[in-house]
């Protein structure tokens, strides 16, 4: 938990004129748990979330949004389009892109499509024991691969019911920690891809022809656009997800009588709508899509504060909060003063960085000028 003054709030909100114009704010940032890394959520613990490829494109699978991203290049972000992901294809452990055929794994079963929108072509089937508990599956050059990231190993068949043509070998060190795995469009000859943890060149994926050797191998980073749709990457374009109590009034009794205090005060109150736009600026709707570009934005943004404190973000439950276009409301306080009494009003707000996003109805009256040391009501 921190504190910051700053005047450049004082800017956004007319609502007041006289009162706000010479105003500093002072903002408490409050973030749960003691984590400030800023990085892409792992397909561990983002159920529903994979990265594979499949022809000549790029796919970003995000069952919590209802749908996947196809793009040309990772690292140029060129062509991006999203889809609508059929209810049929959402919330597989891990997906797989290659052979004509997308497979959607679930426990130790396996779904196999040729279109994720329309759930085309579907025939379910069961993987050889062997062929279970992976922790990453992706396919290249007629072989399944299986990474078991505990056991550092990885396995590859060329069938994952009968386990054909298996092998079992060493995965390189360098390989071991990857957050998705993924094998290459058809039209590459690289034999495997993988998204390395965040470090201090940001967000970046590794591809290679052998997981047992790192050798020739290159690195390649995340295009900007392409990074929006992972989850945990607006705290890597954009900044963590921070909640701040800014104090919007200040209400002095400056008799030695008590007094009520009724006046209206004014707020702003939901999403702004310029910065949440930006998140899907260069990305072209699909007409199948069930989801239009500024309620896709939304739905990120939304994601990305729930996130835990370990991916430096608050972990903040937004359902209850107004995500219309931010717009001054007024709202009416009454209250007594003391003789000599100063009261300090505070409206949360919700940050990506330091951008404002989310402009809460949460209001708290302290009588220290330092900001609440605690999130607003869930």
């Amino acid at each position: 938990m921190g504190t910051a003054v700053t005047k450049e709030y004082s800017k956004e909100i007319q609502g007041n004129k006289t009162q706000l114009r010479y105003r500093k704010l002072q903002l408490a940032v409050w973030k749960s748990g003691s984590g400030t890394m800023s990085g892409i959520i792992p397909n561990s613990k983002a159920k529903g979330t994979d990265i594979c490829a499949f022809n000549k494109y790029y796919y970003i699978i995000r069952s919590d949004l209802g749908c996947y991203m196809q793009t040309g290049s990772l690292n140029k972000g060129a062509d991006i389009s999203i889809f609508s992901l059929h209810p049929a294809c959402q919330n597989g452990d891990h997906y797989i892109g290659g052979d004509s055929y997308f497979h959607i794994i679930n426990g130790n079963s396996c779904r196999r499509v040729t279109n994720l929108s329309t759930d085309s072509d579907a025939i379910v089937y069961s993987l050889h024991p062997n062929c279970q508990g992976g922790d990453h599956y992706f396919a290249a050059h007629g072989y399944f691969y299986i990474i078991f990231q505990k056991k550092g190993t990885y396995r590859k068949a060329t069938n994952m019911t009968k386990d054909t043509d298996a092998e079992e070998h060493t995965l390189d060190t360098n390989f071991r920690y990857g957050l998705y795995y993924w094998g290459p469009p058809s039209s590459k000859k690289t034999g495997f891809c993988f998204l390395k943890p965040s470090s201090e060149w940001g967000v970046e994926y590794c591809t290679g022809p052998d997981l047992s050797t790192d050798e020739q191998n290159a690195v390649y980073s995340v295009h900007p656009d392409v990074l929006n749709f992972l989850p945990g990457g607006l705290s890597v374009t954009k900044g963590p997800a921070i909640g701040m109590w800014e104090n919007i009034k200040t209400i002095t009794n400056d008799s030695s009588t008590p007094v009520t205090w009724q006046k209206k005060i004014s707020k702003m109150v939901g999403y702004n709508k310029e910065k949440i736009a930006q998140i899907t600026d260069n990305w072209k709707i699909d007409k199948s899509a069930s989801v239009e570009s500024e309620e896709l934005a939304k739905l990120i943004a939304k994601s990305q504060f729930s996130f835990s404190a370990e991916y430096g973000d608050s972990h903040v439950s937004t359902e209850n909060e107004s995500w219309k276009e931010a717009t001054e409301e007024e709202e009416q306080l009454t209250f007594g003063l003391k003789p000599k009494e100063r009261l300090y009003l505070w409206q949360h707000k919700l940050c990506l960085g330091q951008e404002p996003v989310l402009f809460c109805c949460d209001l708290k009256i302290t009588n220290e000028p330092n900001p609440p040391t605690s999130p607003a009501q869930q």
